[in-house]
């Protein structure tokens, strides 16, 4: 049997995942190889991610090498993956999804309540950032943070063990996605949750997404089923189906939450557009009809779920809140 070669980024938390994905097709009985590979977004570790340019910097890479027929199975954060589908891939499976909230890190405060005027929270991202503002307006300072989640506890370490404000390490708090310290055993370090309804996470936040080739969706089919959890393959479609309505990208300011519950056989979507200063939100929560037997049909109404919850959004003005 040909090993299934499963193409991963290689920060420890890409490589968790992908290890997790060889886990589960092992106990199946696939012969499996694990696959790294360097992303832009990991070799420029400095420059904020909002710099970069282009949507896709911890994935570009991966497809290129998946439509290349280099490997055969590319496991990605899900909300690291451009929801413009790729001519060639298709996003076919993501399992039971992980923690999905927000997490608040800090050595100073059990709480964002807590933290003094003028403290500064570290966060590699926008939509974080316009959440803070919303929630706190110019309270704290949000300042950008980089790397892998073990640095970004360094660099807050760091800010706490040295005498005054340093500039190599100016954190009194850092907020990072609960998925990411669960998997990574660190959730000790977890001080306290960015709650919804009104912290919501990044679209797709806490689940993996399998992407493979289009023409091999017949001879993967039971890859596919063994990795596939329906729930969340149909919540996390419709948080993408709303976020490609929105063209908002994967570094908008946009959060949603999706949940599939099959025993009432209902899909819920809520969204928060916000403006980047974070000084208006709109919200919108919506819910609709699935079966629990028709994977294909829930896939239908999960995508217009998202372009349903994404129409009443731009009626209200988010497209020119994403625009400012």
């Amino acid at each position: 049997m040909k090993p299934i070669r499963i193409g991963t980024r290689g920060s420890t938390l890409a490589i968790w995942q992908a290890q997790w994905v060889e886990t589960v097709l092992q106990r199946h009985g696939f012969v499996t190889q694990i696959i790294e590979i360097g992303t832009r977004g990991d070799q420029d570790r400095h420059q904020p991610i909002s710099e970069l340019g282009i949507e896709g910097v911890f994935t570009k890479e991966i497809q290129r090498v998946l439509l290349d027929g280099t490997i055969d199975l590319a496991v990605h954060s899900l909300k690291d993956l451009p929801t413009e589908s790729v001519t060639g891939l298709e996003f076919v499976a993501s399992p039971q999804r992980g923690p999905y909230r927000d997490a608040f890190v800090s050595n100073k405060a059990t709480s964002l309540n807590e933290l003094p005027a003028g403290s500064r929270i570290g966060t590699g991202s926008i939509r974080r950032k316009a959440q803070l503002c919303n929630l706190f307006g110019e309270r704290y300072l949000i300042v950008d943070i980089r790397g892998n989640v073990e640095t970004r506890l360094k660099k807050l370490d760091a800010a706490d063990s040295v005498a005054g404000r340093s500039k190599a390490a100016p954190y009194d708090a850092i907020v990072l996605a609960e998925a990411g310290l669960v998997r990574l055993g660190l959730h000790e370090r977890i001080t306290a949750f960015l709650e919804p309804p009104q912290f919501l996470p990044a679209i797709g936040q806490g689940a993996i997404g399998i992407e493979i080739r289009s023409e091999d969706i017949e001879t993967m089919h039971s890859v596919i089923d063994c990795l596939n959890d329906p729930p969340t393959y149909a919540a996390v479609t419709a948080e993408r189906s709303l976020l490609r309505s929105l063209r908002g990208g994967c570094l908008a300011p946009i959060a949603a939450y999706s949940t599939a519950d099959l025993s009432m056989e209902l899909l819920t979507l809520t969204a928060h557009v916000l403006s980047p200063d974070g000084r208006q939100r709109l919200e919108v929560s919506q819910e609709v009809s699935i079966c629990v037997a028709e994977k294909n049909s829930n896939r239908e109404i999960a995508e217009q779920l998202g372009c349903d919850v994404a129409r009443e959004l731009i009626a209200a003005g988010a497209d020119k809140l994403l625009r400012s």
